[in-house]
Parts: C-alpha cells; structure tokens; sequence
C-alpha cells in the first residue's frame, strides 16, 4: 500500500507520497508521470489539501442496508433497497480538504454528515465490466457527502442540499493498493461515534458502481466516486467537529460553521 498526499508548499498545491513521518515532495501529478523530487517535509504540521481536484463527483444513494430507513424517512423512498445503482452528482466546487470548514448555508436547517468510502479513479474508463472497474482506480480516500434534508426531500433537483460550497470534504490522504470491499469505516461527531460499519456491507460494490456509471458516462483521472453511507447520519450544528476514519487511509476531520441568520 502507497499513501498519497496533496499539500500547500510554497503557495503551491503539490503531491507528495507518505513514508513513514515524512512526506516525499514529488514533481508531477500521481496520476501520471512523477518523481520524488529529493525534498522531504514532516507530515505533523503539513498543510494538507484536498488529495485531489476531481472535474467530476458521482455519489451514491442508499447504498447500505443498515441506512434504508433512514432514507425512507427523509425521502419517502418506497423501495427496500435500490435494484440498481442510485448515482447523483456533486459539482467539484463543493470539493474542500481536511481541516476545512464545512460551512452550513443561512436557508438550511437540518445538515447531516454521511461518511463514506471515495473512490479516485486513476484513468479513463468508459464501459467497463465489473470485473475489470478496480483496476481503473488509482486509490481511496475518506469523504464526506454532507447533505441539507429538507433541500434533499423539497427540491425536485439536490444541487445544494448535496452541492453547497463545502459539502464535500475528501482527504486527507488517498490509498492505493487497498481492497475496498473489506474497510473498516467509522463517523465520529465531537468525539463520539455516530456511524460504524465495514465496506463489505455495501449493497452494490464499488467495482458495481463504477462499471454501472462508465456504461453511460466517461470516468476521467481525478473523478470521485463516492460509495454511500450507513446507518443513522448524524446531524451537524455550529461549533460540531466531525470525522470520517477508514481503516488504512486514515482520519477526515472538519469543524462546522453555520452562517448566522441575518
């Protein structure tokens, strides 16, 4: 397994692949041609950004058993569990890096956190079968598809109870070599665990999702491609703290702002 890093160094984003407390600055994008550059910086203390600048988010829908009721009662949603994968899109404006604020907008009222497994495709990957899926991914990071219900429930469209600007923390590393059926996946709130599952729960795997989606849409290096959520998502206010840990990838962590009524 290789971790991957994204970092603020001398005003620049640039990539650095993570060796023990160090991180390797790399000239070059990971997901093309790269190189160690020869210089190092601690990995305590790095200003981290988001791992990746995707041009495209999908998401999906109800994608575990454990969070069907949940989102029968958000969304009146009639089926036990979807036959077929339920993709959405998030717009790559929302994407925001570890550390970030998510910023609850003025006309929400309940926010919700969702923690969930990202995959970052590597190369293009266009009507491909499951079985050949995983290898069009480059790794896995942690991802956070914050979501406003009432928008979520009232609006015939979700761009901004799922694409509001910070919506969508990802971070703070991405994994390769990972097997994604077989994660360990936990959403703390203030410090208490409010989502808990493994990623072989999933209703339809991430090979099924990505295979589904490239039948009708390119997947191009840098897309994300989030996998659902479990359970009972828990509800953000101002001041919260919230993170997503994935076992091998590590911990997401994000403070909340809600803007103040004017």
């Amino acid at each position: 397994m290789t971790l991957y890093a994204r970092l603020n160094h001398n005003g620049a984003g640039t990539f650095a692949v993570v060796e023990g407390d160090e991180l390797h600055l790399l000239d070059g994008d990971i997901l093309g041609d790269h190189a160690k550059t020869g210089e190092t910086v601690p990995l305590a203390g790095a200003a981290l950004l988001a791992p990746m600048k995707p041009a495209k988010v999908l998401a999906a829908a109800v994608n575990y058993p454990s969070h069907v009721p949940s989102a029968k009662a958000v969304l009146d949603n009639k089926e036990e569990a979807p036959a077929v994968p339920q993709l959405f899109l998030k717009p790559s404006s929302s994407v925001v890096g570890p550390g970030d604020a998510i910023i609850i907008p003025r006309d929400a009222r309940r926010v919700d956190a969702e923690g969930e497994l990202v995959a970052v495709i590597g190369r293009t990957c266009r009507d491909v079968s499951p079985g050949e899926a995983l290898g069009f991914v480059f790794g896995y990071t942690c991802g956070n598809d914050v979501s406003a219900r009432h928008w979520q429930r009232d609006d015939i469209q979700w761009w901004r109870a799922k694409g509001s600007d910070t919506f969508t923390p990802i971070g703070p590393l991405i994994a390769s070599g990972l097997d994604p059926a077989n994660l360990e996946l936990r959403t703390r709130l203030n410090g208490v665990t409010a989502q808990e599952t493994n990623t072989r729960a999933l209703i339809h795997s991430t090979a099924e999702l990505i295979s589904f989606a490239s039948r009708v849409m390119t997947l191009e290096p840098g897309d994300l491609v989030f996998t659902g959520t479990p359970g009972v998502t828990p509800k953000l206010e101002d001041g919260d703290v919230v993170e997503v840990e994935i076992e091998g990838i590590g911990v997401l962590r994000n403070p909340v702002i809600r803007v103040a009524d004017a």
